[in-house]
């Protein structure tokens, strides 16, 4: 079955693993790094229509100068193969050549090179993030890339085999698309998350599944909320993947959604913090795994202080008619005492006694393992947490630096039957 994505484009699943020993007979072997193969598998399914392949220069210069592809096609953020002027040398890469990728010591995927090109890196840093200033994440990997770049299209030889907790999360977009069918969603609202959820995020979940159920009747329950996790690069003290996907599940398993309008999955990606222009992507992203709506709040995958509150919402606005998924813009939440619920400043006027959900507080509530008050967090859910960190996090919701060294990877590949090593 065909499935449309962004821009009316439709989804290319770009995957071949029948012979894939004799597909890359006498081609040279270059490994890359994890976040290459995220990329790597999220061109191969799909999550990137339209793209089916790393960025050629014209492509790069349209998505910094006019956030949009040569054809016309709304897009923002760089998708792009970086090596070192040596690397191209010794392993003999020319355009018009064919490499196999490969990770974790085995073929992963055919990559045909169509051009090799250099890049300015401060202007893609500059016009990607708006910024240039090495403390933003996003401009430090930027800053960070090779002195060349390869664009050209990916297959997929090797399909990789999720480990658990991951693989019960797992779907392509057009596995996506059977889960919204199987369920009978008409309307799917986005929630993009790399948090543990607290009461505040639940609620603005809610919110956002009545303002995506429109005029549906609410008694047919055609409208879903899918809970769509990041996973990738990861820093000291950021929240441990486990921990992500199974608290977010757990409000499901304990009843605080229904089982017939909630989803948990996760996107391989690593967060750029680009604010207003990953907002975009993230819009794209979640176009292209069927949802119909997607929720933007405060600060939307800004970082620091580089974005003012809004920015995204504000993009978004402006882009709006070149979406394929409709933004439902939402306010920051806190809990008030005498409302004695979670509301924001767009409905509450006791702003002088809100208690908002700081990221600190709960840090540190899961950080001591005191149970927070129920107007926190769920306390299934603190239990989820605490029993990740136990299982999974070396004591820790956390990412520790020993956490980081022995991590579980999130997949694996197997050894192409026929290939010598």
């Amino acid at each position: 079955m065909d499935y449309i994505g962004h821009n009316g484009k439709p989804i290319v699943e770009r995957v071949s693993t029948a012979n894939a020993a004799k597909q890359i007979e006498g081609l040279t072997r270059v490994p890359i790094s994890k976040a290459t193969a995220h990329e790597v598998i999220s061109l191969s399914y799909g999550f990137f229509t339209p793209l089916t392949g790393f960025m050629n220069r014209r492509e790069v210069d349209g998505t910094l100068d006019d956030m949009q592809l040569p054809d016309g096609t709304l897009w923002s953020i760089p998708i792009v193969f970086d090596m070192s002027t040596d690397d191209i040398k010794k392993f003999d890469i020319t355009e018009g050549s064919s490499v196999v990728l490969e990770y974790l010591g085995a073929p992963m995927a055919v990559f045909e090179i169509a051009e090799i090109y250099e890049y300015d890196l401060e202007r893609m840093a500059e016009k990607t993030y708006g910024t240039t200033d090495a403390r933003h994440p996003g401009v430090k990997k930027t800053m960070s890339y090779q002195n060349r770049f390869l664009s050209g299209g990916i297959t997929l030889i090797n399909e990789p085999v999720f480990n658990e907790p991951f693989k019960s999360f797992w779907l392509t977009p057009k596995q996506h698309r059977d889960v919204l069918t199987q369920k009978g969603w008409q309307n799917l609202v986005a929630h993009q998350t790399r948090n543990v959820p607290h009461t505040g995020h639940e609620a603005l979940m809610k919110q956002a599944w009545f303002a995506a159920n429109e005029d549906l009747p609410i008694d047919t329950l055609k409208t879903g909320v899918l809970v769509n996790c990041i996973i990738g690069q990861k820093r000291a003290g950021d929240y441990i993947d486990e921990a992500i996907l199974l608290a977010q599940d757990a409000l499901r398993t304990n009843g605080y959604f229904r089982d017939d309008v909630h989803k948990v999955t996760f996107t391989l990606w690593d967060m750029r913090y680009a604010g207003p222009r990953e907002a975009i992507f993230h819009a794209i992203l979640r176009a292209n795994l069927g949802c119909t709506h997607h929720m933007f709040g405060r600060d939307h995958a800004g970082v620091g202080d580089f974005y003012q509150p809004y920015d995204a919402q504000n993009l978004l606005t402006k882009h709006r008619d070149q979406l394929s998924i409709k933004p439902v813009f939402l306010k920051e939440n806190w809990y008030c005492p005498q409302c004695q619920e979670v509301t924001n400043s767009a409905l509450c006027g006791h702003d002088a006694t809100s208690q908002s959900f700081s990221g600190s507080v709960i840090r540190s509530i899961l950080t001591d393992e005191v149970k927070p008050t129920q107007r926190v967090m769920r306390h299934e859910v603190f239990e989820v947490v605490m029993d990740s960190a136990a299982k999974y996090g070396e004591g820790s919701p956390f990412c520790t630096e020993e956490y980081l060294k022995n991590r579980r990877p999130v997949f694996s590949l197997n050894q192409l039957e026929g290939l010598d090593s």
